[in-house]
């Protein structure tokens, strides 16, 4: 079944890209989705409740930084969502339909 936490469109692309990356600087994350930081704090909030990923504040030397990892339930949340969809593109495509 579809998850509606992952299946929305820009919390997919956020797993999507923390699974290629394993753990993303915030600015990277922002940029490779083309997001303002106002709407990728508030898809980062609803995985982090979600208990999708993981989010780390720190500095590099005396700038902040963000950085944002996938948890294992995310990983698994991404994998379900992917078997979820290839199901459906199979009904879809499926002969005689």
């Amino acid at each position: 079944t579809i998850d509606e936490v992952v299946h929305q469109r820009t919390r997919l692309g956020i797993l999507t890209v923390l699974h290629e990356g394993r753990k993303v600087d915030f600015g990277y994350l922002q940029e490779a989705l083309g997001l303002t930081g106002g709407n990728l704090s508030q898809h980062l909030s609803v995985l982090e409740k979600a208990g999708l990923i993981r989010i780390e504040k720190g500095y590099e030397g005396r700038r902040a930084r963000t950085c944002i990892a996938s948890t294992r339930a995310g990983s698994k949340a991404l994998r379900d969502e992917v078997t979820a969809l290839k199901a459906l593109v199979a009904r879809i495509e499926r002969p005689g339909k």
